[in-house]
């Protein structure tokens, strides 16, 4: 299975299989990335999106089949807001130079680092919250947060997971500007979703998961009964309004796959 990116290739899987506690989540899958890509990976919950991911940022080994990356390649990663703890002690700025950490020489930031980090805080639109605790952020500005931190790294390529997960419509909006200005700047983007209609359906290419790979492609070419019945194991209807795929059944993270996700 090859993507919709014609650019060099970032990173490549091929014929993986991964899980946990010897027990395989994800199987045979093939994945290849490039530098122009803009996907949106959806499944049910247990499908094997978030173990995607792990298999892509490296933390998780693969038992079977092999990964090619190109040499350097920097990868950043925004996880679940669900995940985070939001009760611990750091301010906005810190949360964001915490990704220069493991680079830096000194236990305090240099003046440049600082400015970077004001500059892509600014970018995000979350400059004067700077000094202000993690915990007191909205839904929408604790994700520009992590976008923050994850753009420190200047990036070639951004994984996210579940993005708009917990977030109102207008807040859904402004993420989805938001990676594609950074997609349009020359980051590859690559997001797991359960959000059918407000999210996937906006994106260039759209790969659906189930323990492998059941199908990619455009929306016109993915968001179909047929397909997404493989995928959620649940029949959809899928209607067509101003260009636009549209799934009748806004609720397909409701039917669980068997495993971890």
């Amino acid at each position: 299975m090859t993507g919709t990116g014609v650019g060099p290739e970032l990173i490549s899987l091929n014929g993986i299989a991964a899980g946990y506690d010897h027990h395989h989540v994800l199987t045979d899958v093939s994945f290849h990335i490039h530098e122009d890509q803009f996907t949106a990976v959806v499944g049910p919950s247990g499908a094997g999106k978030t173990t995607l991911l792990r298999v892509l940022l490296g933390v998780l080994k693969p038992d079977h089949g092999t990964i090619t990356s190109q040499p350097g390649l920097r990868i950043s990663y925004v996880p679940q807001l669900e995940t985070v703890n939001w009760n611990f002690p750091i301010t906005v700025f810190e949360c964001v130079l915490m990704s220069r950490t493991a680079g830096r020489r000194l236990p305090w930031p240099s003046r440049a680092e600082r400015a970077e980090v004001a500059s892509v805080l600014e970018r995000l639109g979350i400059g004067n919250l700077a000094r202000r605790h993690i915990r007191e952020l909205s839904g929408g500005q604790q994700q520009r947060m992590f976008l923050a931190r994850a753009l420190l790294r200047q990036p070639q390529l951004l994984l996210l997971d579940e993005p708009t997960s917990g977030v109102d419509v207008s807040t859904r909006h402004d993420v989805l500007h938001l990676l594609a200005d950074l997609h349009e700047d020359g980051v590859a983007i690559v997001l797991t979703t359960h959000d059918l209609n407000g999210l996937a359906a906006h994106l260039p290419h759209i790969v659906c998961v189930n323990g492998g790979i059941v199908a990619d492609g455009s929306p016109a070419e993915v968001i179909t009964p047929d397909v997404l019945e493989r995928t959620f194991g649940a029949r959809m209807e899928v209607l067509e309004h101003l260009g636009m795929r549209i799934v009748i059944d806004e609720a397909p993270h409701m039917f669980a796959a068997k495993g971890a996700n």
